[in-house]
C-alpha cells in the first residue's frame, strides 16, 4: 500500500478521496460515541408495549418490532419506549476517537444513525460535539432508516450538499447505506 493511501474496509479509498470531500456525515452509535444500553431490556420493553397492542412479538428482533409496530398502529409508543433508553444511554455514553477527529473538520458535518433523533443530540451535548455538526438525521427524523439511502441522503441534502461526501460508520448496514447513497465509505 502506497503512503498516500488509508486502510479502509475494502476496496481502500486514497487519502486525497477522503480529503477532497464536501461533507463527512457520521453514524453515532459506535462511531462517535458509545451508548450505554441494555438492548435486551429495551427488546423486553418493546414486546411488553406490542402485547398491549395485541402483537406477539416475542420472537422478533427490536427492528422488526419497529415494523410490527408501524403495522399495530403502535409506533408513537414503541419509539417512545425506545427513545427513552438511547437517551439515557446517550446521557451515559462513552466518548471515542473519531469525535476528536470530527472536531477538526472544516467541512459540513452531519449525523446519520438509526438512534432517535434526541438520542444523538443528548449524545452530541454530552460530550462537547453539538456545535461541530451542522445536521442530525435519527431514525425517526425521516420514514425509512438505514440501510435505505433516504437517512444518508436526508443529511446531505440538509447540510445541502451536492458534491462528493463521506460516511464514517462502524457496520455493513452503514457501508451499505452509503453504497447505496452512492457516498464514498470509510469504517471506523
Amino acid at each position: 500500500m502506497s503512503p498516500t493511501e488509508v486502510p479502509l474496509h475494502p476496496p481502500f479509498l486514497p487519502t486525497s478521496v477522503i480529503d477532497d470531500v464536501s461533507a463527512v456525515v457520521y453514524d453515532l452509535d459506535g462511531t462517535l460515541v458509545n451508548l450505554v444500553v441494555n438492548w435486551k431490556r429495551v427488546a423486553e420493553d418493546v414486546v411488553v408495549v406490542l402485547s398491549d397492542h395485541g402483537v406477539n412479538a416475542s420472537n422478533e428482533d427490536l427492528w422488526a418490532m419497529l415494523d410490527l409496530a408501524d403495522e399495530a398502529n403502535a409506533r408513537e409508543a414503541v419509539e417512545a419506549v425506545i427513545g427513552d433508553h438511547e437517551c439515557l444511554g446517550a446521557r451515559r455514553s462513552k466518548r471515542l476517537p473519531h469525535a476528536d477527529e470530527l472536531l477538526r473538520r472544516e467541512v459540513p458535518v452531519g449525523v446519520c444513525s438509526l438512534n432517535c433523533e434526541a438520542a444523538c443530540r443528548v449524545g452530541l451535548e454530552t460530550h462537547g460535539l453539538a456545535e461541530a455538526v451542522d445536521v442530525v438525521i435519527g431514525r425517526d427524523s425521516v420514514p425509512t432508516r438505514k440501510p435505505d439511502p433516504e437517512p444518508l441522503r436526508a443529511t446531505l441534502h440538509a447540510l445541502g450538499i451536492d458534491g462528493p461526501a463521506l460516511f464514517i460508520g462502524d457496520s455493513p448496514r452503514d457501508e451499505l447505506t452509503a453504497e447505496r447513497a452512492g457516498v464514498a465509505f470509510e469504517y471506523v
